[in-house]
Order: C-alpha cells, then structure tokens, then sequence
C-alpha cells in the first residue's frame, strides 16, 4: 500500500508569531519581500537564509547603536561634521577622527586631556569623539563633571559608591566636561579622585579643562592627591591643546559687524 508523500508546506501565518517569539523582528518585517526576490531569482536556500540573517545583524547593530547614543547623554549636533577644524589650528582633523576610532587607546585603559580657554571646542571635541566611538559600538557617558561628583558624592552617603563606580565600569569611556569647575570640597574631590583611580589603565576618561595642571590645586585641595589624579590622568594620555579664540566670542563679535 503506498504512502502519502510528507507534507513539506509551511504554514506562513505562523511564521509572524514564531518570528516574534524568537525575537527575530527584522527577519519578521523582510521575509516575504526576500521571499519574492528569491523566488524570481532562483536563489537557494542557504543564500535565502544568509540574506535575511545579514539584514537582521544589520538591523540589531542599528537598533543598539540608538540605544547607546541615547544613554550617552551626548550634546546635540556635537559631531566631527560641524567642528570647525580651522578655527583651532592646534587640532589636526586626522588626529581628531583617528581618535573617534578609539580601538588601541580605548583598549589600553588610556586617556584624552583637553586643555584650552572657555569656548575654544573642547567640549565640541570630546562630544564628537564619544558620538564616534558609540557609532564604532563602543558604550559611552558624557557629563559634567560637578553633575557626576554630586552623584557619587550622593552615593558615597548612602554607602553605594561601590556600586555606583561598578554601574560606571559598563561604559568604554567617560567624558567629563569642565572639570576644572568642581568644587574643592573635600568630600567633592575624593570622590572624584576615587573615579580617576578605579578606572586607572582599566577604563578611559576623556576629560576637558579650563586650567593647567599647574593650577588643579584649586580642584583638588590636597596637595598629594593633586599629584596622584595628575600622575594617573597623564600615564598613557593624549593630551589636546585647544589655542584659539572663544567661539562664542568670535559669534558675538561677527553678529556685532552685521548689527553695525
């Protein structure tokens, strides 16, 4: 007697819900338009198959990369793309971008310092590198410094700074912006300090200041923990020097040519 061939017809209906449960949601939106394709292309199925899993890897690169700009806390509109390059002379466009790769030196544990006057693109610099490195899939925080101490600060009250320092430790590289505007607090200052040193050749720190080393006395009030931020700041940093004049200043002074 014989048998009935094997029923190799794939209910299609089905395929939304098992797609959805297998959290394959690109794959859920393209496969009948893949289908179609390979269908009057004469693809097989191993390439079928490749096509909607390249489109998906793609599509989940895509989603986690929003996610991670979203966390960052990045300025907005702080890209390489409207840098202006040529207003600070002292910043080479190639050096800057090689940076935004971020692979060895990310890797290293090492640091970016920028120096400079207020309103010379420091901020701009450091927000474009850590838009660059998120695009490169690397996770990222930028904040104020003063805004970060506080936090730790807040934690170090409620006994959970280790905690909070170990939340930190998730992100590639942290940005903190103004440094030289935190406060000499005692308090303040050790915490910042336990930052520096928990994340020393471990985690990056890209960091901007208004003052030179040689005034960060007024940051950290003791003089040994002064030397001791400085030492593990600068062992295997970048330092950037931005020599230029405000931007802000400069914006003022051309709306001031146009008004007369």
């Amino acid at each position: 007697m014989s048998q009935s061939p094997p029923d190799h017809t794939v209910d299609a209906a089905r395929l939304p819900v098992m797609l959805s449960t297998l959290r394959l949601p690109s794959i859920g939106r393209h496969w009948q338009g893949f289908a179609d394709r390979a269908d009057r292309e004469g693809w097989g199925a191993a390439r079928y198959l490749a096509a909607l899993c390249d489109h998906e890897l793609a599509d989940r690169d895509a989603r986690r990369i929003a996610r991670h700009l979203a966390e960052a806390g990045l300025p907005r509109g702080k890209t390489f793309a409207s840098f202006e390059f040529a207003a600070v002379p002292t910043i080479r466009k190639a050096h800057l971008t090689a940076l935004g790769n971020g692979d060895a030196w990310l890797e290293q544990g090492a640091n970016i310092l920028c120096f400079g006057p207020s309103g010379t693109g420091k901020s701009h610099a450091a927000a474009a590198i850590g838009h660059a490195l998120v695009e490169g899939g690397r996770r990222v925080l930028f904040t104020r410094t003063t805004d970060l101490v506080q936090k730790l600060q807040a934690a170090r009250r409620d006994l959970a700074l280790p905690a909070m320092l170990s939340r930190l430790d998730r992100f590639d590289c942290l940005i903190l912006d103004d440094l030289g505007y935190a406060s000499k607090d005692q308090a303040e200052t050790s915490v910042l300090f336990e930052l520096i040193a928990e994340r020393y050749e471990r985690r990056s720190l890209i960091v901007t200041c208004n003052q030179p080393f040689s005034e960060w006395n007024r940051i950290f009030p003791d003089a040994a923990m002064t030397v001791a931020a400085i030492d593990r700041l600068v062992h295997h940093a970048t330092i950037l020097e931005f020599n230029a004049e405000s931007y802000r200043r400069r914006t003022a002074a051309a709306a001031a040519g146009i008004a007369a």
